[in-house]
């Protein structure tokens, strides 16, 4: 009977020692945000600015804030970035530099980095900040703050 008591505490101590798993894979999240960030970019540089919004939530509630001001929803910051990049010249070549990709928690990330926008005879640079969610299994930005 000590035995069989000696071996419940083992068990029970043993138990109790491991370390909780987390949640959700951070690093494989990460990656993914990450993903979606290189998918814009890739689709900017190929001059669809459709599929470079592709990164963004779909939403009215999507908040998008730069030196133009304020955009509120997915189809006004889509018209803001035609506005502003009329043509395939005026888009340029978009470069991303991620300076931090940052858990929340399980279904939100901020990500801080830099742009440059190389075109002929000019160059764009500026800082961005973006928030990330997980909606229905994908990342997509529900917040840009860009300068």
């Amino acid at each position: 009977m000590k035995s069989l008591l000696s071996l419940v505490a083992l068990v029970i101590v043993m138990t109790g020692c491991e370390k909780p798993k987390p949640a959700y894979d951070v690093k494989k999240e990460e990656a993914a945000v990450r993903a979606v960030i290189e998918a814009s970019q890739i689709a900017w540089n190929n001059g669809d600015l459709e599929a470079f919004m592709a990164s963004y939530w779909n939403s009215d509630s999507l908040q998008f804030v730069s030196k133009r001001g304020f955009d509120h929803g997915w189809k006004e910051t889509l018209e803001g970035y035609k506005e502003g990049y009329p043509d395939r010249a005026s888009m340029g070549t978009l470069h991303f530099e991620i300076i931090s990709v940052t858990p929340m928690n399980e279904t939100h990330f901020v990500v801080q980095g830099k742009y440059q926008v190389t075109r002929v005879g000019s160059t764009l640079e500026g800082v961005f900040t973006l928030i990330f969610k997980k909606i229905k299994g994908s990342w997509v930005a529900i917040y840009d703050h860009t300068c």
